[in-house]
């Protein structure tokens, strides 16, 4: 199965772009599953399948509503229903379905829980419209977040007394409630792990959607070092809208030339493979199939600017230089990062590292482990960290 996650400034056309990707997937006989919290506006017929059950709108392409109300609503329930007895046992007073309000990050759970969902479908292509960048970035960060919390408030070594639990219970009389938490929690390990193994899949492709233009310059930069430091690689960069490149109208020619202008610096900018994708401007908002049809929105969007790919292109990497400099060179990638927005705080095993208002704890290489942090420096996007051997935890040779 592919995944196409789609994202891109607010207002830019993401929606419309990830409905026709999934259209023109169908078309090419692919069995394909459009994803959206309103897929029924773009098509222009209503769409009533959820994720578990999606409808079917034209021959191979199928599109399923993200229902963040009705999701929680069903978490809440199951999770109440679960812990039952411990909370009957607190005297506690159920929650019926027609009370419950969903709260503020329950869209976040309920796409997570769509793609776990879709994952499972046996579906070719499976294209999902994101929402804008900054909540994408924090969206697609948020299994390994989850799961680091997780195993620091329950660490799984001492999950192993949940052998005594049954046991203990018999002899008390009552259930343990912690036997009921630690299911709980190893519930949730198991689909954020699910969900985080499917977001880095070499099968998961992202896509970010950008009408070209001053407007957009500051916010595309500041989201390429933020997709860098989660290490999500972007495969596309879609500048929709595009005006035709030749025009009478010199209203119309004055924008166009500013739009190819913007073009060339974000060609300049992007990292090697990933493609520059020019969709048209209709003269009108695409709705429904007949005008998806038209936009050209291919998986490796051939009618766009293919950079080549770069064999060495990965975030972060380990250099020995010991024999040189006594050190150990941790590289990570950060382009667009400047230095004023830099932030390095060694934690343990750790390294707390924030990027403008990015922030991830990126857990260190085992061999730095045993080093000290002897100083860092950005160049190129490029951020170094020198490690310098701890002698009393480092291995002795000879």
């Amino acid at each position: 199965m592919r995944t196409v996650l789609v994202t891109g400034l607010g207002g830019a056309g993401r929606t419309t772009v990830a409905a026709a990707t999934a259209l023109a997937a169908a078309r090419r006989g692919k069995r394909a599953l459009f994803l959206s919290a309103e897929p029924g506006d773009v098509l222009a017929t209503p769409v009533t399948g959820l994720p578990g059950a999606p409808a079917e709108v034209t021959a191979g392409l199928w599109a399923a509503r993200i229902d963040s109300a009705a999701d929680f609503r069903a978490e809440l329930l199951s999770l109440q229903e679960r812990s039952a007895t411990a909370l009957d046992l607190l005297g506690a007073e159920r929650l019926e379905d027609e009370e419950l309000t969903e709260l503020p990050g329950s869209e976040q759970f309920a796409l997570l829980r769509a793609l776990r969902t879709a994952a499972d479908g046996g579906w070719d292509v499976v294209v999902v419209d994101m929402p804008p960048l900054r909540e994408t970035i924090a969206l697609l960060a948020l299994p390994e977040q989850l799961r680091r919390y997780l195993r620091r408030l329950l660490p799984p070594e001492r999950q192993a007394a949940r052998a005594l639990r049954p046991m203990l219970a018999q002899l008390a009389g009552v259930p343990m409630p912690a036997q009921w938490l630690y299911e709980t929690a190893g519930r949730w390990e198991a689909e954020l792990a699910a969900v985080q193994a499917l977001i880095e899949a070499g099968t998961t492709t992202l896509r970010v959607v950008a009408e070209p233009g001053p407007a957009a310059a500051d916010a595309l930069r500041t989201a390429r070092t933020g997709f860098a430091l989660h290490g999500l690689r972007v495969d596309a960069l879609l500048a929709n809208r595009m005006l035709p490149p030749a025009s009478a109208d010199t209203w119309l020619a004055t924008l166009s030339a500013q739009q190819e202008k913007c073009l060339a610096e974000w060609y300049g900018q992007w990292p090697p493979g990933t493609s520059l994708c020019e969709v048209r401007h209709l003269g009108r908002d695409p709705r429904g199939l007949a005008d998806l049809a038209l936009l050209d929105t291919g998986p490796g969007c051939e009618t766009g600017r293919q950079r080549e790919e770069r064999a060495d292109d990965i975030w972060q990497q380990v250099e020995d230089r010991r024999a040189e400099d006594g050190v150990l060179l941790w590289r990570l990638s950060l382009p667009g990062a400047v230095k004023e927005d830099l932030g390095l705080v060694r934690r343990g095993a750790e390294l707390l590292l924030t990027v403008g208002p990015f922030r991830r704890i990126v857990p260190l290489p085992s061999a730095l482990r045993r080093c000290t942090v002897s100083g860092a420096g950005l160049t190129d996007g490029v951020l170094s960290v020198r490690f310098t051997p701890d002698p009393g935890l480092w291995p002795r040779t000879g």
